[in-house]
């Protein structure tokens, strides 16, 4: 039986919540202090090129078949927007399921939904265990989406190639389509998750909500707000705005998948760090996009950080610099998962390559 004391811990006294984010610098020559890797990238670790839209097929030294990562996307995105489309139904009143709907079935790469399946996985879980985890993560990330998008935040018109949810429903329905999201995620993680110790469905919870909240991405959030048009914004300021607006939603995505997976403290935890390396890579390569992509390529608003004057990766680096940090926070996080089964780590090592290389 795998170990329950990360659980059981949190059960008796919070211990694994109250861990902060880091809070002081990650970053010396470009180089976060909680990256550097204990172990060099072994000859036999996975490695994955995507280029565009396009997913090569990923390897293993030691195995006799090919990784198709483009597959495995495919089956797992379909799989994760039925089981959204189930989930939030259309009923009374009809004008709010709509709105949540509308963003929630936009369309996405489904990242965090599928970081969380893979994370169960790879701890030797099933994904009917972590389904509902995912859909949860994917409904606050919507959520989140929707909220940015308002006046009163970045005002945008644009996302995922359609107009922004207040601008078919409206300001204040816009607002209470997120909120309805907030909530409805959590009841749905504590709902329909089955066949999981509910020790382990309580500490997914609280995880989730750490996730989100002071500590995490309302932090990230707030700090941002404040420092946009600071010309005096550095390196650590900037990477604590993305450690906890971006990288805290995904992080708790593969935690989530692991807890509920069944995993062992030390696998939770080198999970962990593996989605916190990513988080930070997202943002990175989401800066770098904002500045190098069309609108019609990003299926949102480009160059909106620079219009606002909003301090970034490749603003505070260069450009070049900024894709050499990308590509080193990508190589360090593929680390974390050397010591796992290389068949099931596949996925993850292909999703880190994915996200480092996307093209929107």
């Amino acid at each position: 039986m795998r170990s329950m004391n990360l659980v059981d811990a949190w059960v008796q006294n919070l211990a694994i919540f109250k861990q902060p984010y880091p809070s002081k610098s990650l970053v010396v020559g470009f180089e976060p202090v909680f990256l550097k890797s204990r172990r060099p990238i072994s000859s036999l670790a996975v490695s994955a090129v995507l280029t565009g839209e396009e997913a090569r097929t990923l390897t293993h030294k030691d195995e006799a078949a090919p990784f198709n990562f483009k597959a495995y996307v495919a089956e797992k995105a379909t799989h994760v927007n039925k089981a959204l489309d189930e989930a939030v139904a259309v009923k009374n009143p009809p004008m709010i399921h709509d709105a949540m709907r509308y963003s929630l079935l936009a369309g996405g790469k489904r990242v965090r939904p599928m970081l969380c399946l893979a994370a169960c996985e790879v701890v030797g879980g099933h994904q009917s265990s972590a389904i509902p985890a995912a859909c949860a993560v994917e409904m606050i990330h919507t959520m989140s989406l929707i909220h940015d998008d308002l006046p009163c935040m970045d005002n945008d018109d644009l996302r995922r190639g359609k107009p922004t949810n207040h601008k078919v429903f409206g300001e204040d329905v816009a607002v209470l389509a997120g909120d309805a999201l907030l909530a409805f995620a959590f009841e749905f993680i504590a709902t329909a998750t089955t066949g999981v110790a509910a020790e382990r469905v309580l500490a997914a919870v609280a995880e989730l909500a750490k996730a989100i909240g002071t500590e995490g991405l309302v932090a990230g959030q707030v700090v941002d707000i404040n420092c946009t048009g600071d010309a005096n914004v550095g390196l650590d300021t900037l990477e604590f705005i993305h450690i906890h607006k971006t990288a805290a939603l995904l992080e708790a995505a593969v935690v989530l998948g692991a807890i509920l997976g069944g995993g062992s403290d030390e696998q939770v935890e080198k999970l962990r760090t593996f989605a916190r390396k990513i988080g930070l890579l997202f943002q990175v390569v989401d800066d770098i996009l904002d500045v190098t992509k069309s609108s019609e390529e990003l299926g949102k608003t480009a160059g909106k950080d620079l219009a606002v004057d909003k301090t970034t990766y490749p603003k505070l680096l260069g450009l070049e610099k900024a894709v050499e940090f990308a590509e080193k926070l990508n190589e360090e996080a593929k680390a974390q998962l050397l010591d796992f089964d290389p068949r099931k780590a596949a996925p993850l090592v292909a999703l880190a390559d994915y996200i480092a290389h996307r093209q929107n």
